[in-house]
């Protein structure tokens, strides 16, 4: 009996050392933020999307640089001796044919229709305001989204609509292109003494 007097309090002791172990561990838990679910893994669309998202943000961000009265310059207008410049594209011309040459690429992927005026890939004559200019931009990068949602380990290699590449090509051909213009408008800017958004900030 006294053996049973001893054990019984040391039983209910225990078990409520244990019950409060376990209380605020549960307490905790539900009352702290909710843990970060893992990343879903990727996948073709998810990757060309990011590049597409990557080179979005600096063309973007190189067109917004440039001041409305110096859209329409080309390195022409320097007069530089010995130059070459003769009839390269303005700076206005250079963004509307990113913006074109993205609608022709993509709109194989999606089967959107292309924009009104939009005849070849110096883009719509009737666009000249910078605002009109960069949201030709814009909505061409939109369509770049849409058209790498389209995309799938399935599709990928197949050979686009009206067209005798394979959807990848067109899709990923775009993001390199617009890497290609993407240099020369930082050049335009820099012969009007403006330093690019991606390298402000940093040692020039």
């Amino acid at each position: 009996m006294k053996l049973m007097r001893i054990f019984l309090p040391l039983a209910v002791l225990a078990f409520t050392v244990a019950a409060v172990g376990q209380g605020p561990t549960s307490a905790t838990a539900s009352g702290s933020a909710p843990q970060a679910q893992p990343s879903p893994p990727p996948t073709v669309a998810s990757i060309v999307d990011r590049e597409i998202s990557t080179i979005e943000k600096q063309i973007v961000e190189v067109a917004e640089a440039m001041p409305e009265d110096k859209f329409n310059f080309s390195p022409e207008s320097l007069k530089i001796p010995g130059d070459d410049y003769k009839g390269v594209r303005t700076f206005a011309v250079q963004v509307k044919h990113v913006a074109a040459s993205n609608y022709f690429l993509w709109s194989h992927l999606t089967g959107d229709k292309l924009p009104e005026g939009l005849k070849d890939g110096n883009g719509p004559e009737d666009l000249k305001t910078k605002a009109d200019i960069i949201k030709f931009l814009k909505d061409s990068f939109a369509l770049g989204h849409k058209a790498a949602a389209a995309l799938t380990n399935e599709n990928m290699l197949q050979t686009a609509e009206n067209s005798k590449s394979p959807r990848l090509y067109l899709a990923t051909f775009a993001v390199a292109h617009a890497y290609d213009h993407y240099g020369q408008m930082v050049e335009y800017l820099r012969m009007n003494g403006i330093v690019p958004p991606a390298s402000r900030g940093k040692s020039d």
